[in-house]
């Protein structure tokens, strides 16, 4: 199979950036001290990885190589989704949106005030992760995606969706409700490396090619095709694994910092 054009892709990101901006410098007029430029950079790097895991030349090999295929999924989950996030999305969309279209009243109304909290709940956000990373590793699905292009579309927002979802409540943007406790976001990222743990082991140690159409494709870089279902696996495994414990033992430390701190002082 061929890939599609990459123009609608690049052509619909360059319209949220657009909006974005437009939205970023109406509210650094009146809040400077809170749209900070560091949070534009975050949303634009965020979209430049998502054009990168989507329509750059890289994203034309993943028909070749199932290494290809993880680096995308790992760009769009664990790189992408936590950029934009951490870009606080919201606030500018909101406001760099033409006027006529009255976001704002949507959101303050109770069904998605409720859908927000709802979709926000660290429950429904891990669920949506590890479905989605398991469910489009079936080879039914997986085929599916890999052989028309309107499924591999729906694949990549899917993934791209589902990373936004799981890394709300560890970046926790505005309009987020309470913070969860001080213990749950590290257990939280350390129960979501145990399906991809799953999954990568799989891929790894199953002996077999698991996806067909990487059996008649092109060998790239001299890779088998059980070659690079072994290093996909691979990658997958040690990627999660840093991604998500770095974050979690960055949050335990400075969870533990003013108890030590208080212990010290006592001494």
């Amino acid at each position: 199979m061929t890939h599609g054009s990459p123009l609608p892709v690049t052509f619909a990101l360059a319209v949220v950036a657009t909006v974005y901006l437009r939205g970023w410098f109406r509210l650094r007029n009146g809040f400077p001290a809170v749209i900070l430029m560091r949070r534009a950079a975050a949303f634009m790097g965020g979209l430049l990885v998502v054009w990168i895991a989507t329509a750059s030349p890289l994203a034309m090999l993943d028909h070749h190589l199932l290494t290809i295929h993880m680096v995308k999924h790992l760009l769009l989950m664990t790189v992408a989704a936590p950029l934009i996030l951490w870009g606080t999305p919201v606030p500018p969309l909101m406001s760099g949106v033409p006027g006529w279209l009255h976001l704002d009243l949507l959101f303050r109304r109770l069904p998605a005030q409720w859908i927000g909290r709802f979709l926000s709940h660290p429950v429904v956000c891990w669920l949506a992760a590890a479905v989605t990373v398991i469910g489009w590793h079936i080879p039914a699905l997986f085929e599916l995606a890999l052989g028309s292009h309107a499924w591999h579309h729906v694949e990549q927002l899917t993934f791209l969706l589902a990373g936004l979802l799981f890394w709300w409540p560890v970046v926790q943007p505005w309009p987020s409700s309470a913070s969860p406790q001080q213990w749950v976001v590290p257990l939280y990222l350390f129960l979501a490396t145990l399906p991809c743990d799953i999954l990568s082991a799989f891929l790894v140690f199953c002996g077999r090619v698991v996806y067909p159409s990487y059996l008649a494709a092109p060998q790239v870089f001299q890779l088998s095709p059980m070659q690079d279902q072994e290093f996909a696996g691979a990658l997958m495994w040690v990627s999660v694994t840093l991604i998500y414990a770095t974050p979690a033992a960055v949050i335990m430390l400075r969870n533990l910092s003013p108890k030590v701190q208080h212990a010290t002082e006592r001494v």
